[in-house]
């Protein structure tokens, strides 16, 4: 993957390299990037709180979850950050990434040894400055698109009305109700978050009228129609191809209806769901009699909500639940926040870390204050063991916590900026407690707890000085260091993992940093661009801990490098995190914890959703215990011949590309440089042979370009072909008015009645298509392409496009059974005559033909340009409504959306999960799997699906059980096959049927009996390499087996794999 040139290089004047700060007062500071001569600076990115478009090359992943709307909403927002601790740095960070027009940080206080733990661009040199100050240079670095200032004067109104909205997340109660009266009188939107310990509050006051333009975030829903009834309530039937998914309460509108034409771009229409494919809408009685077809989409309808000022919301709060488990502790923690002010108040400070004094006193200030309330602020009953639990951990500042509060609270200053997704409404509390020790009752003592001045005292205040050490000791391997990698090595390096003697933390990525990957993974910067991410990464984050100990590997983790991640690897380590993003790689990792019996911590994040799963040896079921459904493929023939949706077009334009510019150059140079390249080709089934050897035949012979203006020659003629010929061809076989055998009309429902297009110089977007598709193909062959677009209508005036007539005869396949059917055949005759035409490799030694991956990231590739002419092309073909770049490049690319926030969230759950690992946890109520939406918002917590048991006579076993078996007998010499089958016969009372190691069968009782007779007597590993045809490598302890058995009854049964240990 790879970025467009300009983000690639940062050449940059030696004055550039440094950030400058200019002082405009004694309370102030902030950092500009110095001007150059062009708008925007080599490194792509344009100066600190710069008006400029939308950078879609940085901010396209997170476009892809706000849209452009809602993005130059945000770039007009100025926010103001009070407190630069742990949780306010981390709220600055997601906010300057997400690309506001202005931040500023603000905080009067000096950085002491507590913050640490938790405030990630404080070092221990910045002892004793001002927390904002130093921060701000290095928040500064993040996102040159916004400036970033800090401020350590008073919060006065005048001050405070410069910023749209205002985030407090450490002033006094009395101090956060001063201002909340100042921004909801001027309707500056008001954020309030706080965190102690294990315990996290969040309100959000966003005025008396906000209006949210898009309250979920979700694509709009479409389905096509199949009936509309005229009705007091008319009743619209979808085709029943799939489930129209709304909802009562939608929104719809109409177009393409045939008859019913009053609904046809009607004012958006509230709908009644009857069924999954019906819903009733208006009154359709006196509209005129449906014929067919229409599409209904989903219209998203503003949404007008009313927020309370904070005041008023202490004494009527209005909660949001984050743990159904927890019912009633949001209620509780409402109170408890409110009576930790009034200590702090009368005491200057917060109860002392698990002094039992304090929290008696803190439970009795709980008592009197829930005693002065009245309304829903008033609790029946006092949880006195949460509140102790609360006063205990007051002192405490934990980085995952702040990670997942920050997460929320950044993303609800971005609802308040954007009026995009639903705000929380309006106060959040969060627990852990679970993290603390499994056994009821365990007290920690004052002293194990005080503080040491040490980067770890906000964590010792919490969990005390022995996990310290146990963190200190761990060998995690971390598995990516993309978005998720970062945020992960950003809690390990606070929280001190692998920061001692024998630690070690091992992060392998085998990607480069590219240009929209700053967006996110914020261990990078634009000068980071081309070099590897897990070098970056762990530089990066020495800079928050220099005790980290920490290895960056640059490989993919795979059967490949097993001889890397070998036993003795996985053997040393005490678990794995996964950021990874693709299945394929989380199940492989999934195989090897459970192979090895290690903890695995696994994540994922959609937009604005996140996932957390744990797995924990012998107690939790495997990532791969259960799966997502596979993805609904598109059948070929709608592909090919019937497309109803620009996911179609964009589909088959993808195809077009690798059946173009890939797969026809990797053929023909396998077959001038693989002398077996035909022999394989000619087995494979059906018309397969055929279809490879014609394309063979048209890359060296038929299509070979010698010059420009052959690869334009070709590729006009491809588009007549595509965009007229083959129309003409399909109409010509099923013209307009064609009936089905039935009586109904052949281009209704799903079909859509194509037109053939007639090629234009005039028309840009065939222009578009023959420079992308003929520069293409003049890579394709290493000739000098071009980007004059005067000189190629030149040379287009003068290509000569032969006239097609439609012809009788001609086979189109309705239906992907019909296909299946006619690929069975093939032709041999023609299959012949190609063998004879195709030239003789020695013939072509010296040519050379280039196969062209498909990159959708870079923009002078002409990769994307062809993917958009193409799919829009085929749209106007088919009256689809065509897709911008930018859509096309989400559908065409599988671009995952991404946003920090969200990241952020997912990452600070993973690591709480991570301190319950480490301390031993063993219940499996005590561990959390969690699902969020941040859009919503939405929250479920679950404790994780046990193993599932199985059983062979009485002996229960679960996915963690195996058998171990020792290959090397006693006197030295390796088991034979028959001593192995005996060995279960005796030992376990099983009769193995069938017994195989990977994909390779070693036995068989259906096996013929010369065979099995020959390897009875072999060695196990003597088998295994003859069958699989592969040498043993020196690395491999151990083989695993997989068996089919039968028990002394004769029925089979299932058991666990073999563990072969062979040295």
């Amino acid at each position: 993957m790879s970025s467009s040139p300009l983000s690639k290089k940062r050449r940059v004047s030696e004055s550039e390299t440094k950030t400058g700060s200019n002082c405009s007062s004694s309370s102030s500071v902030r950092t500009e990037l110095p001007c150059t001569t062009s708008s925007t600076p080599a490194n792509g990115m344009a100066k600190n709180g710069s008006e400029t478009e939308i950078d879609e090359g940085l901010y396209s992943r997170q476009l892809y979850v706000l849209g452009h709307e809602a993005m130059k909403r945000m770039q007009n927002s100025n926010v103001l950050i009070s407190g630069m601790r742990g949780l306010g740095v981390e709220i600055a960070k997601n906010v300057i990434l997400a690309g506001v027009k202005t931040v500023t940080i603000h905080d009067s206080a000096a950085a002491e040894w507590r913050d640490l733990s938790s405030q990630f661009y404080l070092r221990e040199e910045d002892l004793g400055k001002n927390r904002a100050e130093t921060t701000q240079p290095r928040l500064a670095e993040l996102n040159s698109y916004v400036s970033v200032s800090a401020y350590t004067g008073a919060l006065t109104e005048e001050y405070l009305q410069q910023f749209q909205v205002v985030v407090l997340t450490n002033p006094s109660l009395e101090e956060q109700l001063k201002i909340a009266e100042v921004c909801h009188s001027k309707g500056i939107k008001l954020v309030i978050a706080d965190t102690r310990g294990l315990f996290g509050q969040l309100f959000c006051d966003f005025g008396e009228e906000m209006i949210v333009l898009d309250p979920n975030g979700e694509q709009p829903l479409t389905a096509m129609i199949s009936m509309i009834t005229k009705d007091s309530a008319g009743v619209i039937t979808c085709l029943d191809e799939a489930r129209h998914g709304f909802e009562s309460g939608d929104y719809v509108t109409f177009t393409e209806i045939q008859g019913m034409t009053e609904l046809n771009n009607c004012e958006p229409v509230e709908i009644k769901v009857l069924g999954p494919y019906t819903f009733s809408i208006c009154d359709t009685s006196s509209f005129s009699d449906y014929v067919r077809g229409g599409i209904v989409s989903q219209v998203k309808m503003p949404k007008k909500i009313s927020f309370k000022s904070l005041s008023a919301s202490l004494a009527e709060p209005e909660l949001v639940l984050t743990d159904f488990a927890k019912f009633e502790r949001p209620g509780q923690l409402h109170l408890g926040f409110q009576a930790l002010q009034r200590y702090q108040k009368q005491h200057g400070r917060s109860p002392k870390p698990w002094s039992q004094s304090d929290a008696e006193e803190f439970v009795s200030l709980c008592k009197s204050l829930n005693e002065s309330l009245s309304g829903s602020a008033k609790q029946e009953q006092l949880d006195e063991g949460l509140l102790k639990k609360l006063a205990y951990l007051a002192m405490g500042d934990l980085a995952p916590v702040n990670a997942f509060i920050g997460g929320l609270a950044a993303q609800e200053v971005m609802k308040a900026c954007t009026g995009k997704f639903m705000p929380i409404m309006q106060w959040l509390y969060f627990d852990a407690l679970e993290c603390l020790s499994e056994e009821e009752g365990v007290m920690l003592s004052e002293e194990e707890c005080a503080p040491r001045n040490c980067r770890y005292d906000g964590q010792i205040a919490v969990f005390g000085s022995k996990l310290q050490e146990k963190l200190s000791k761990q060998r995690y391997f971390l598995v990516g260091a993309g978005a998720i990698g970062c945020e992960l090595l950003k809690n390990f390096a606070l929280i001190g993992l692998a920061s001692g003697e024998g630690g070690e933390v091992i992060v392998t990525d085998m990607d480069t940093i590219e240009k929209s990957n700053l967006n996110r993974q914020f261990l990078f910067r634009p000068w980071d661009v081309t070099k590897m991410k897990s070098d970056t990464a762990a530089a990066a984050v020495k800079q928050m801990n220099p005790d980290i100990r920490i290895t960056s590997h640059q490989n993919r983790v795979c059967p490949d490098t097993e001889r890397v991640y070998d036993d003795d690897f996985f053997e040393g380590l005490d678990g794995v995190t996964n950021a990874l993003d693709n299945v394929d790689a989380r199940m492989y990792m999934d195989r090897r914890c459970v192979y090895y019996r290690k903890p695995l911590l696994e994540s994922g994040t959609l937009g604005t959703k996140g996932n957390v799963q744990v797995v924990i040896p012998f107690l939790t079921e495997s990532y791969s215990s259960s799966q997502d459904p596979p993805e609904k493929s598109i059948p070929i023939c709608t592909l090919k011949n019937f497309p109803n949706a620009i996911e179609h077009t964009l589909q088959w334009a993808r195809d077009e590309f690798e059946g173009l510019f890939k797969q026809p150059a990797e053929n023909a140079m396998q077959y001038l440089t693989d002398p077996k390249f035909l022999e394989r080709t000619l087995k494979l089934p059906g018309a397969q042979p055929l279809e490879v050897l014609e394309a063979v035949y048209k890359s060296l012979v038929t299509d070979c370009p010698r010059s420009w203006e052959d690869c334009v020659a070709w590729a006009r003629n491809h588009w007549q072909c595509q965009y007229n010929n083959n129309i003409r061809q399909l109409l010509h076989n099923f013209p307009p008015e064609q009936l089905t055998s039935s009586g109904a009309p052949f281009w209704s429902g799903p079909k859509r009645c194509p037109h053939h297009l007639e090629f234009s110089t005039s028309n840009d977007l065939h222009v578009d298509y023959i420079m992308a598709s003929a520069n293409l193909l003049a890579k394709t062959y290493g000739v000098p392409g071009s980007r004059d677009r005067a000189a190629l209508v030149k040379i287009l005036d003068a290509v000569h496009v032969p006239q097609f007539t439609p012809r009788s005869g001609v086979t189109i396949h309705v239906s992907d059974q019909e296909l299946q059917n006619a690929n069975s055949s093939t032709d041999d005759g023609r299959l012949e005559e190609l063998k004879s035409l195709l030239p003789k490799s020695d013939c072509l030694s010296k040519f050379k033909l280039t196969a062209i991956d498909f990159e959708k990231d870079d923009d002078t590739n002409f990769h994307m340009d062809f993917i958009v002419a193409a799919s829009n092309l085929r749209a106007e073909n088919y009256d689809i409504p065509p897709a911008d770049r930018h859509k096309s490049k989400l559908i065409a690319g599988k671009i995952i959306p991404a946003i920090a926030t969200t990241t952020a969230a997912v990452v600070g759950l993973v690591c709480l999960e991570l301190f319950k690992i480490v301390q031993g946890h063993q219940k499996v109520e005590s561990f959390k799997n969690g699902f969020m939406n941040l859009a919503l918002p939405f929250f479920a917590f679950s404790e994780p699906i046990a193993a599932p048991k199985h059983k062979y006579y009485e002996q229960d076993w679960t996915l963690w059980d195996r058998f171990e078996v020792k290959g090397l007998q006693d006197d030295g010499k390796e088991m034979t096959l028959k001593q192995f089958l005996d060995y279960f016969k005796n030992e376990h009372k099983l009769e193995i049927t069938m017994l195989s190691q990977g994909v390779s069968m070693l036995y068989s009782f259906f096996m013929p009996p010369a065979k099995l007779k020959e390897r009875l007597s072999q060695p196990m590993t003597e088998i295994v390499t003859k069958v699989s045809k592969k040498k043993l490598g020196k690395h491999v302890k151990a083989l695993v087996f997989e068996l089919c058995c039968n028990d002394d009854t004769d029925e089979d049964v299932e058991v666990p794999y073999v563990r072969y240990t062979i040295r």
